[in-house]
């Protein structure tokens, strides 16, 4: 452990590609941080790194991100969709649908259930799908 406090206290940005500040920035925007020390800050960002490396590994072995030797959208938004670890990104990674088959479905939502409380719903889904 010696070398990494080392390498730690001048440049850590080596061990880590994400850019600190805005990790910074992001976990201070929650109202219960007050002050980030720095091996939390330096922790955070590598876990970061860590599990977008794993997401994009995952969503390229199991996608058909393979047969054009590439990783998609619809790679990432499948593993959101299909894997239990990653289903709280579902909301973020939504599936790419045509706006006029989301239309479509909208319409049938009205017809199927004018429920009061159903709107409310619909406008969440909205900003999600688009």
């Amino acid at each position: 452990g010696g070398k990494m406090a080392a390498r730690l206290s001048g440049g850590e940005n080596r061990l880590v590609s994400l850019p600190l500040s805005r990790i910074r920035v992001i976990m201070k925007s929650s109202p219960e941080v007050s002050s980030i020390n720095q091996d939390a800050l330096f922790l955070t960002a590598k876990a970061t790194e860590l599990f977008v490396q794993y997401l994009a590994t995952y969503s390229y072995k199991h996608g058909r991100g393979k047969e054009k030797n590439a990783l998609t959208y619809s790679d990432l938004s499948h593993t959101a969709e299909e894997c239990e670890t990653f289903q709280f990104l579902a909301d973020i990674l939504p599936k790419k649908i045509l706006a006029s088959k989301y239309l479509k479905m909208l319409e049938k939502e009205k017809r199927d259930g004018e429920v009061g409380e159903d709107e409310e719903d619909e406008d969440e889904e909205d900003e999600n799908e688009t």
